[in-house]
């Protein structure tokens, strides 16, 4: 759009070196406008674009913190639906983006519509660039306290529940615990054998309006068939023969907490349809006896098995299922969380070291590339009693690779723990796959990645990619 921002003169600019190479993309098609622009807010690192398309090509190059737009774009300016649509590509290319939206004077209504689709802020043409870069350092602190407030709840979140990991997933099912855990549903852990998933449900319980109460945990695979119907529902005095006294079961004992069912996927079939009932009617009957007792508890159930596999099979009741699995969390394994194998290594050393006084223990080198590159198929149960062993057996202070029983890889392992080695690669994948994706249109790639179409060709030469006619 024409015309000046102006309304007094000329104001000096910011000059501000805290805010220095903080990104600011301003969209305008006006280019004196653009230069002023610049001009006014070059206490930050500003990037300009005077339409939809150079817009969305500066955020994927820039990733820009904070973005100034005017509403009125190319090829209409004084048609705002471009602005709209740009609005609405960029909030869904970066959500975090602080975008404040530049209006007509008496544009009021699309300033408002624009906020409600997700704009930080609005202000009319023309306007006070002193008062416009107080609304864009505002914008910038806001992104950075919100950063941080999503750093600090994810270490809430996994210290809460005594879970550590630095690997995002794991992450995101740590704060996935944390919004469930004050609803009343049931809660199915899904995943591998030493994943984790009683800690899941211990932290689960500890964040619920329970947690005072008591948290009762029973492995449905460890129990033989004969005595599980028992010790889930308890029995009467003379139930059978040995019963000499009446007993509460698991559920009844949890009774105003949380009952935690492992391995449910190995309950009989002959008791599936009495527990069931139970999580329908949330009423029990102990063996032997006839009444029906309330019980107020969360259930929590884990399994290592496929349920839906184990249905077809008509080993487990497709009606339990739905039942149990009001909120599915899928636990990654430990080959699949990036880092966790060397921090938790860490960890169970000083754990372990300190129970043994075992004093200062340290793991070597190859320890450390052969932890990062076994696959551990029993997960962190394997990893933790592996690190146990090598703390009691040790004769140094240094774990080596041998002391854990593992073979370190040599050299070409150590490539793993190279920066520039996994940058490359992570390069040349995401060039592979955008070159395909755009049928080798080195200009639409260059786009999408980020960079320019002279430096895409670099990096394709330096892979030795060549592009295909």
């Amino acid at each position: 759009m024409s015309g000046s921002m102006w309304n007094n003169g000329r104001y000096p600019p910011v000059n501000n070196m805290a805010e220095k190479q903080r990104t600011l993309l301003i969209v305008e098609d006006d280019p004196a406008l653009q230069k002023q622009m610049r001009w006014a807010f070059d206490g930050f690192e500003t990037v300009v674009a005077g339409d939809r398309e150079s817009a969305i090509v500066q955020m994927r190059r820039f990733e820009p913190t904070v973005v100034t737009m005017d509403l009125g774009l190319p090829p209409l300016p004084d048609d705002v639906s471009e602005g709209f649509a740009l609005l609405s590509e960029m909030l869904a290319l970066a959500p975090d983006t602080k975008i404040i939206v530049l209006t007509g004077q008496h544009d009021r209504e699309n300033a408002v519509r624009a906020v409600g689709m997700g704009a930080y802020d609005f202000f009319s043409k023309p306007f006070e660039p002193e008062l416009l870069t107080l609304t864009i350092e505002r914008a910038f602190r806001l992104h950075d306290l919100q950063a941080e407030n999503r750093r600090l709840q994810q270490v809430h979140a996994s210290s809460t529940m005594g879970l550590i990991t630095r690997d995002a997933g794991m992450q995101k099912i740590c704060r996935t615990i944390e919004r469930v855990a004050s609803a009343s549903v049931t809660v199915a852990l899904l995943g591998d054998s030493g994943t984790g998933k009683e800690v899941l449900a211990r932290g689960l319980h500890q964040l619920s309006p329970r947690a005072q109460e008591r948290f009762v945990a029973i492995n449905c695979a460890a129990i033989p068939e004969a005595l599980l119907e028992s010790e889930l529902f308890g029995y009467e005095k003379g139930a059978f023969t040995g019963a000499a006294r009446q007993t509460l079961g698991k559920i009844e004992t949890a009774n105003k907490g949380t009952l935690f069912l492992d391995e449910i996927g190995d309950l009989p079939m002959s008791l599936q349809a009495k527990l069931l009932r139970f999580l329908q009617e949330r009423v029990i009957e102990r063996l032997g006896g006839r009444q029906e007792i309330p019980v107020d508890v969360r259930v929590v159930c884990a399994t290592h098995r496929d349920l839906k596999a184990q249905i077809q099979a008509g080993l487990f009741r497709e009606d339990l299922y739905y039942r149990l699995a009001e909120i599915i969390v899928t636990i990654p394994p430990l080959r699949d969380r990036h880092g966790d194998a060397v921090l938790l290594a860490h960890h169970f050393v000083q754990k372990f070291a300190q129970e043994n006084g075992r004093g200062m223990l340290q793991i070597g080198e190859d320890a450390l590339v052969a932890i990062e590159t076994h696959t551990w198929p029993g997960n962190v149960r394997e990893l933790e009693n592996c690190l146990k062993r090598a703390v009691i057996m040790v004769d140094g202070n240094r774990i080596t690779a041998e002391d854990l029983g593992l073979e370190a890889e040599g050299d070409e392992a150590l490539e793993y723990l190279n920066l520039r080695h996994v940058r490359e690669a992570a390069e040349r994948q995401a060039i592979v796959r955008v070159l395909a994706h755009t049928n080798n249109n080195v200009a639409r790639a260059a786009e999408i990645l980020g960079v320019s179409r002279p430096s895409l060709y670099d990096l394709m030469n330096r892979f030795g990619l060549k592009k295909e006619n």
